[in-house]
């Protein structure tokens, strides 16, 4: 591997021409892309439709395609896995990535073409290493091998007579990695796409303690769970003693902020790096070019056509989007895209922060609905609300309301979700109670599942219940009772929980 090191490394740096051109022509780079799509697209059933032809400019764009979400695409999409083609794009389509969160439904099945995984998805993962190689030229990133740890789902056909296949993105992008990028990550395919986590972590991590992993990628809910496997084989407590040159860690998916302290203590090591990276199902967003400070870079040649919705637009018939140009720091925007995967003013379900417009750095800010994602989980309030509705039926009880946040991972024990819970009529048995909003939870959201799989990521869910009147009393204490204000139902944070309940305790205190 330390053969191949000097010219990957040196293909890395090449790149970074590239990377600096949209960060110095911005505007000019995403009209090309714009231009590119619509042609493209033209004579795709959605291109006709919507009168791509005709098209020259945006604003033209703008006025002819509705913006999107999946419920309204799904039609297409639907079709598209049946085996239709040329319906959202013009070459086949025969992957999609499977995934949850923006939805009512279990699972969201994206549309994967061959130019959103070559321009797209492989083009921005080199261009984080050139990012990475920027910062620091005299890595020895390659001289060794890149730990890649998958998702839960391993690719599936979608039916015994169909040609197509689903699974997480990154499985999908595992699946069609070119070779040379199979030689440099590890482990195997065959282990890496195993959806049994359990045999999955089990196996994974008896097969990477003996190689020279000097990176890890994956999403921190997992990656904690296969080293604390990792430790109990090895019987160290430092990630540093088994693989003394790892030096960069790429995450992304859930906000870092709650793991950032955890990893310094699994991995005590003086230059271990950090790289933040936005990659999601629908495309790959953007990436922290300047390691260690806030802000990731948005690509823009990258086969997207991005669009920035002002949150007051949120829920309008006819929203307003702005273009790069138009957009401020410290505001939030709903992301709205335009890919080489067939999506057409589809709006992610993120919202996002400029903050930087030279070049254009952004972070994201939250969700455009109410939800929890601290371990991946895409646990958005439609879930919620069927779950507690299930469990309160099954129990007798009435719900007067209720507001969730995330547990986070501890020395002392792994994730969960911690609820707090008013009830006008109690259940007859609060254990039936959890029981049933966790199945129901597992049944009708298939990330929530996996990670509460055996236990191995997340725990039965904490209810606490509240006096009754508890919530109303609190909004009164805020000054925020009646009108608009209510108690949010889910947050990604710990702040408004633990408000309540210390709220609560000096209530009962008082």
């Amino acid at each position: 591997m330390r053969i191949l090191s000097p010219a990957i490394s040196q293909l890395a740096r090449l790149r970074m021409g590239r990377i600096a051109y949209f960060m110095q022509y911005p505007v000019q780079v995403q009209q090309q892309v714009f231009q590119n799509l619509i042609s493209a697209a033209q004579y795709t059933e959605f291109g006709k439709q919507y009168g791509f032809s005709k098209i020259y400019k945006i604003d033209e764009y703008k006025q002819r395609v509705p913006i999107h979400t999946y419920d309204t695409i799904k039609p297409y999409i639907q079709r598209t896995m049946e085996g239709q083609q040329n319906v959202l794009w013009n070459t086949p389509i025969k992957w999609f990535a499977k995934s949850s969160g923006t939805t009512a439904d279990k699972s969201k099945f994206i549309p994967v073409t061959v130019e959103s995984l070559d321009e797209c998805h492989y083009r921005s993962g080199r261009d984080v290493i050139s990012l990475y190689y920027n910062n620091f030229p005299d890595s020895d990133v390659f001289t060794g091998k890149s730990l890649v740890i998958g998702g839960s789902h391993q690719v599936n056909k979608l039916s015994e007579n169909s040609d197509s296949y689903f699974g997480d993105l990154s499985a999908v992008m595992l699946q069609n990695m070119p070779f040379y990028g199979n030689m440099i990550r590890t482990p195997d395919l065959e282990i890496a796409l195993m959806d049994e986590w359990e045999e999955k972590i089990e196996r994974m991590a008896n097969a990477v303690i003996h190689e020279n992993v000097t990176s890890i990628a994956g999403v921190p809910t997992w990656t904690i769970v296969l080293i604390k496997r990792i430790f109990e084989l090895t019987g160290t407590d430092n990630l540093a003693d088994v693989w003394p040159n790892l030096e960069l860690y790429m995450h992304g998916g859930v906000s870092f902020t709650p793991y950032r302290e955890q990893f310094r203590k699994l991995i005590r090591k003086p230059l271990m790096h950090y790289q933040e990276t936005y990659n999601a199902s629908e495309g790959f967003f953007a990436a922290q070019d300047v390691i260690g400070e806030d802000g990731l870079l948005l690509f823009l040649n990258h086969g997207i056509f991005y669009e920035f919705m002002p949150m007051e637009e949120l829920g309008k018939d006819e929203p307003r989007t702005l273009q790069l140009q138009e957009v401020e720091l410290g505001k939030n925007y709903a992301l709205v895209i335009s890919t080489n995967g067939g999506l057409w003013r589809y709006m992610v379900g993120d919202t996002i922060q400029f903050t930087s417009l030279l070049p254009y750095r952004i972070k994201v800010s939250g969700r455009t609905k109410s939800f929890i994602n601290a371990f991946g989980e895409e646990v958005i309030v439609e879930n919620s609300d069927t779950a507690i509705a299930k469990a309160a039926e099954a129990t007798g009880a009435v719900v007067n309301d209720y507001t969730a946040a995330p547990v986070y991972f501890s020395d002392h024990g792994n994730g969960g979700h911690e609820w707090l819970v008013e009830f006008e009529v109690a259940p007859d048995d609060i254990n039936r109670f959890t029981t049933v909003m966790d199945n129901t939870l597992k049944a009708i959201n298939s990330d929530y599942e996996a990670k509460r799989y055996k236990d191995i990521a997340l725990h039965m869910p904490l209810i606490h219940v509240l006096p009754a009147g508890t919530f109303c009393e609190f909004l009164k204490s805020k000054g925020k009772l009646g009108g608009q204000h209510k108690v949010p139902r889910l947050n990604n944070d710990r702040n408004y929980l633990e408000e309540i309940l210390k709220f609560a305790a000096d209530n009962m205190n008082a």
